[in-house]
């Protein structure tokens, strides 16, 4: 007879639950008739520096969706159309829709966030960290570096992107460049945001070195020889800075000389300072064509006096190691 009781129990209590759950069924979609959406909250995922500009973006697009979403009522909007609308960008890495009790559409997005812009021939557009590229739709983006170039299948703008992440973190890189030139995998060439000149930087390999052999060259040399005095600034080489002169009437036709370095004596980080040394390397037939530089890893405390060969010379490229 117990047994009888507790089974009629559970059932009692089964029933109840499922009319329960057939009324309140009932009474959502009967408030779902009654209620319209409220408006619209844009969540952004994974992106602070990226935030608002992407907020702005998704409601432009929005504002074009064909349908109207705020002040309807909640069963006509459709989440996974607006969703599919949404993607159709490739700015995105997810797209997600869904309304709350209160009748507000949530739209979280997790964004593609791009780390430069390139420029191809007629064609542009962004590439994130992974070389994936998103369409150059510039609403969703904040300012980002621009790279031009003619790439290949062997040389893609993917190739840059070591020296784009190098310069975005190094603070006087980033102060100094406004875009990058890559002519080829092997000429990579950074245009300053003061005019004067350009600087080659060669591959990516070895980029600490070479912004500190940059750095020597402008403290140790422009400083005294000026800023316009040179059209290109090459770092590209290893143990070496080689500087090509903008007054190319000055420029002989003698054998140019570059001196041999110990690179490796070059790059000691405990060498004794020195001030900047120029040595004008002669030819039996004709004047020099090129001086060689040897600035002191160290700053000096005076600035330095050329050499009185320099004076006369009449040359096209400055070499600094």
């Amino acid at each position: 007879m117990t047994v009888n009781r507790h089974k009629l129990l559970k059932w009692s209590i089964l029933v109840a639950l499922l009319a329960y759950a057939a009324v309140m069924s009932v009474w959502a979609h009967r408030e779902a008739h009654l209620h319209v959406c409220t408006g619209i909250e844009i969540q952004v995922d994974g992106s602070q520096t990226m935030d608002s500009v992407i907020r702005h973006g998704v409601t432009e697009e929005l504002y074009k969706y064909p349908r109207k979403i705020v002040g309807v009522p909640l069963h006509e909007i459709n989440t996974p159309d607006i969703e599919k609308y949404l993607s159709k960008y490739n700015n995105f890495e997810s797209v997600n829709c869904m309304i709350t009790s209160r009748g507000k559409l949530i739209v979280r997005i997790v964004p593609l966030i791009p780390v430069m812009r390139v420029f191809f021939g007629d064609n542009s557009y962004y590439i994130n960290k992974d070389g994936k590229h998103v369409v150059s739709n510039a609403e969703f983006f904040n300012e980002v570096p621009i790279v031009s170039g003619s790439f290949n299948r062997n040389f893609t703008p993917k190739g840059v992107l070591p020296l784009v992440n190098y310069i975005k973190k190094d603070a006087m890189l980033n102060e100094l460049v406004s875009m990058i030139e890559a002519k080829d995998a092997e000429n990579l060439i950074l245009i300053p945001r003061i005019r004067g000149h350009v600087i080659n930087f060669g591959d990516t390999l070895h980029l600490d070195e070479k912004k500190r052999a940059l750095t020597l060259f402008y403290r140790q040399v422009l400083p005294y020889k000026g800023w316009e005095e040179y059209d290109t600034i090459s770092v590209k080489f290893r143990g070496q800075v080689v500087a090509t002169r903008r007054d190319k009437t000055r420029l002989n036709h003698a054998e140019q000389y570059i001196e041999d370095i110990d690179l490796e004596e070059g790059t000691l980080p405990e060498a004794p300072p020195a001030s900047a040394n120029t040595t004008a390397k002669p030819d039996s037939t004709a004047q020099k064509a090129s001086t060689t530089t040897h600035p002191s890893p160290a700053k000096p405390t005076s600035p330095p006096s050329p050499a009185p060969s320099e004076a006369n010379a009449t040359e096209g490229e400055t070499t600094t190691t």
